[in-house]
């Protein structure tokens, strides 16, 4: 009975997202998802949050979320394109893909290494996708059952994981996480009405809006970092330029060394997206140590100049995680990625509360979002490699241009919500302080969950307090909600996890996640 009522609500949701304008907003966004995915640094977050104040405008929030979607796929498809022509992931993402995809450029396999990653990100999307369709009702039904302080328990869950795996430092994560809260909490307090952190200032009694703070980190401090790295990278496609992008796609072994592949890198795409991992990044390296370790059981390694099953993998494994991290961001209102943070401020625009009570408060949303993952992912397919010559050429813009046209765009974004110069200005200067923060590696994606998330986690412990009677205890004696404060205590030590092994076995770790999978 569960799989004929999906089934039924799937089918209702093609009906709404085939709309002749719902399709437009799909072509549009996974258009969009694969040129920025292309652009060097421009990511799906940072799209998204210029097209946030843009929004506003959108009487109907389906058009906006199958917007988003589009662009979240299609950066993911797009971010391999650099990746293996220049060596340059415009995703963190990708970064795993370009350590074989462009050996194999070099070889004169361009075309190859693109096929591959863009078949697996097909394949790896329709059936993270599937999945989706099949449980993230139940376990919303499941979460309908929380209370408050197993609501405050995975939010702390959420924060603490994520931002224990995002960089290369835990005390900076942390420190991002607490500028982060700190931000969320200006403004009145919701139950007392007394003001908090205003220093006396009659503008930030509302707060400071979201949209601001996004805008403000990725669109402008993300682009100031990226434009102060020009002279570092690549002008141009050299492989295009030596002729190498026109030999053959995918000849018969190289079918047969994919498919496997892009059966396990969706296999550990997708729950690695469902659980707050800190994004891609961890199942992309994972499944890339993983072919290593195949291929050398079969004596077969040619990791390090050119393995077709470095990109398949990887590439699986990048696109099946948006998938998996759309489970817990409609079921439990909990973003898993910095992009997926991004799209829970997308919701809060229109009124829309993830979590267990969307499936039945706004079905038809849910529905066409997840029916329109399915369309864009044929889409992108067939739209991926006719169109590589042409993202090439985009490549070729001078990028002094694009990132000032992006800076123009973002202020004028701001401006829009409430045509208030001050927020612009507060903007820009977030802006300068998310630049010093990436020239000191001190990780975005915590800030962005401590703004959202934070209020949400106050009002649920605060609630949880106030039905106890004050009972701080009611968080440990409720057994649900102790398992995951405990998950959350060792979530701050899982990034030591590879130096305390490293250390039994008496060799040395890898200093950072991007050597991940590569020899010492």
């Amino acid at each position: 009975m569960i799989g004929l009522s999906v089934f039924g609500d799937l089918l209702h949701g093609f009906g709404t997202v085939l709309d002749p304008m719902n399709l437009l907003w799909a072509i549009l966004g996974v258009t969009l998802g694969m040129l920025v995915g292309i652009l060097p640094g421009i990511g799906p977050a940072l799209t998204i949050a210029l097209l946030l104040p843009i929004t506003f405008n959108f009487s109907d929030p389906i058009g906006a979320f199958i917007l988003f979607a589009g662009i979240y796929y299609g950066a993911m498809y797009g971010g391999s394109t650099t990746s293996i022509l220049i060596n340059t992931p415009g995703e963190s993402a990708s970064v795993a893909t370009a350590i074989e995809g462009h050996k194999m450029a070099l070889k004169g396999r361009a075309r190859a290494a693109l096929a591959t990653a863009a078949i697996g990100s097909f394949v790896a999307g329709t059936i993270s996708t599937v999945l989706l369709t099949f449980v993230a009702k139940p376990i919303g039904s499941l979460a309908s059952h929380f209370q408050a302080t197993d609501y405050f328990a995975i939010t702390l869950l959420a924060m603490v994981a994520v931002t224990a795996l995002v960089g290369h430092s835990l005390v900076r994560g942390l420190l991002s996480l607490v500028v982060g809260l700190f931000i969320g909490l200006i403004g009145l307090d919701s139950l007392s009405g007394a003001p908090r952190y205003t220093f006396g200032t009659l503008r930030l009694l509302d707060g400071i809006d979201v949209v601001i703070v996004i805008v403000g980190l990725f669109a402008i401090g993300e682009t100031l970092h990226v434009a102060s790295k020009l002279r570092s990278t690549p002008e141009r496609p050299a492989v295009l330029e030596k002729g190498r992008l026109r030999t053959g796609y995918l000849n018969k072994s190289d079918w047969g060394r994919s498919w496997k592949p892009w059966l396990r890198g969706t296999a550990l795409g997708f729950p690695f997206g469902a659980i707050p991992s800190g994004g891609a990044e961890v199942p992309t390296f994972l499944s890339y140590s993983i072919e290593r370790r195949q291929a050398r059981k079969k004596g077969r390694d040619e990791f390090g100049d050119g393995a077709i099953e470095g990109v398949a993998g990887p590439e699986a494994a990048n696109n099946a995680s948006f998938s998996g991290v759309l489970v817990p961001l409609l079921t439990l209102g909990l973003p898993t990625s910095a992009t997926a943070a991004v799209m829970l401020a997308a919701f809060q625009i229109f009124n829309v509360q993830p979590g267990p009570q969307l499936f039945e408060d706004q079905s038809t949303l849910v529905w066409t979002l997840i029916a329109s993952l399915y369309i864009g992912n044929l889409i992108l397919l067939i739209m991926n490699l006719p169109l590589i010559q042409i993202w090439v050429q985009v490549l070729k813009v001078p990028r002094p241009l694009l990132y000032a046209g992006i800076l123009v765009f973002a202020c004028l974004g701001v401006y829009s919500l409430s045509g208030s110069g001050y927020e612009v200005l507060m903007a820009l200067v977030i802006g300068v302080a998310g630049f010093f923060m990436r020239k000191l590696d001190f990780p975005i994606a915590p800030v962005i969950l401590g703004v959202i998330l934070g209020p949400t986690m106050e009002e649920q412990f605060r609630r949880a307090l106030v039905i106890s009677n004050g009972d701080a205890s009611v968080f440990v004696t409720r057994p649900l909600s102790a398992v995951i404060i405990v998950l959350t205590v060792l979530a701050l030590f899982v990034p030591y996890l590879p130096r305390i092994v490293a250390r039994i076995r008496g060799t040395r770790p890898t200093r950072d996640r991007l050597t991940f999978g590569e020899d010492d």
